[in-house]
């Protein structure tokens, strides 16, 4: 077995299933999360259930970029009291409401430009009707960059697209495994050629990553304090 899955069942063994993605609509409850502590379902991988599920995660892919998952669900939070999670309610609300609707949201920064990208993505899926996305027509989209359109394919959409952020990047350059100024792709590329796992592993080994980081590689030097993953770190 390759150093990555084992990283992942180090990881799983210590956090558990973290449940990922969570939804305001869920009562399943996760008490050992940072932040929010609702939404969340561990080892159930049936989701999204339906379509209002599949459009929140694709609204807080949009709202995560720069800024804290706290500050998205307090923004889900605001936009659950005014619209539907579908496209064409976004898409008339903000056409009717655009100032109300930037308020809702502003906790999760750049208001105009995440406002803009929303009416983007929502549109996209309008056209695109029941079909599954291809990567590069989500990135022809303005607002969609590499990330984002992963993260959509991966939890919205239930593709085998590894998500690759900042934890990830600052974790295995600190393992020794890639440089942190790789490319988005070549990492991406390492982890999908090297990690042997399906959708749900994809999906765990993201939420994994974001909740081991949050411990150990939030501030630097990164990974200082990190006796969980040392064992795996490539000596030079």
């Amino acid at each position: 077995m390759n150093n990555l899955n084992l990283i992942y069942d180090k990881l799983l063994k210590t956090y558990s299933h973290q449940g990922w993605w969570p939804f305001h609509n869920f009562e399943g409850i996760n008490p050992k999360k940072t932040g929010a502590i609702e939404g969340y379902h561990p080892g159930d991988y049936d989701f999204p259930k339906n379509n209002h599920q599949k459009f929140e995660i694709i609204i807080g892919s949009i709202l995560t970029q720069n800024t804290t998952w706290t500050s998205v669900e307090q923004a889900l939070n605001n936009l659950i009291n005014l619209i539907e999670f579908t496209p064409e309610s976004l898409l008339e609300f903000v056409s009717n409401n655009e100032n109300e609707f930037k308020s809702a949201i502003r906790c999760a920064g750049f208001v105009n430009q995440k406002t803009n990208y929303l009416k983007n993505i929502s549109n996209f899926y309008i056209n695109l009707g029941d079909k599954t996305p291809l990567r590069k027509d989500l990135l022809a989209v303005k607002g969609v960059g590499n990330e984002t359109a992963d993260s959509i394919l991966l939890f919205a959409h239930k593709e085998e697209e590894f998500e690759v952020d900042a934890y990830t990047k600052r974790i295995f350059a600190y393992l020794g495994y890639i440089k942190e100024n790789d490319s988005y792709m070549k990492i991406k590329n390492f982890f999908e050629e090297n990690f042997h796992g399906g959708v749900n592993e994809y999906q765990e080994y993201h939420a994994l990553i974001v909740e081991h980081a949050k411990r150990y590689y939030s501030k630097k030097p990164y990974g200082l304090n990190d006796k969980i993953l040392n064992e795996f770190k490539i000596k030079k």
